[in-house]
């Protein structure tokens, strides 16, 4: 009995060991940095309020940097038919008057692996709108997540026509 309390004592005491290393920066102080989306570059889309076609291809590009390392990233597109809330920016857009019942809403959410652990990544991801969904009010979120597990999200209203 004595043997399986050491044994997890250890296990225990070499994951924390492990964890902690894994939060340091180079310097051995913690990262507690959240990890940024920069849209300010030119390429940066979609932007606030940006308007997509049904049956064209839709080009994500967002900048990220992080102190440390980046680890992750998320884009989730799903309709805002019943005029919900993420939105993380400034300005209003244009909402269509009346809540509506989705019938065949656009629907994206894959997470993507930044290799390399680098301090800055530029995304670049090709999304096809199929030309029969919904048109209408969406959120495109952007969730950007570093090595240590801080993470920052964007939340945007955009429009498929």
């Amino acid at each position: 009995m004595e043997r399986i309390k050491i044994k997890h004592l250890f296990l225990a005491f070499g994951i924390l060991s492990l964890a902690l290393a894994c939060s340091e920066n180079n310097d051995g102080t913690a990262d507690t940095e959240y990890p940024v989306i920069d849209a300010s570059f030119t390429e940066s889309f979609p932007q606030q309020c940006s308007v997509v076609k049904r049956g064209k291809m839709l080009v994500f590009r967002a900048r990220f940097t992080d102190n440390v390392a980046l680890g992750s990233f998320t884009v989730n597109v799903h309709n805002n038919f019943n005029h919900h809330s993420h939105t993380t920016e400034y300005g209003e857009c244009a909402d269509d008057p009346e809540e509506k019942t989705p019938v065949d809403p656009f629907t994206y959410n894959k997470s993507f692996d930044i290799p390399g652990a680098p301090r800055t990544y530029e995304a670049e991801l090709e999304i096809t709108i199929p030309d029969d969904v919904d048109p209408g009010d969406y959120h495109f979120e952007i969730r950007v997540v570093d090595q240590t597990g801080w993470q920052t999200l964007r939340g945007l209203s955009i429009k498929i026509q």
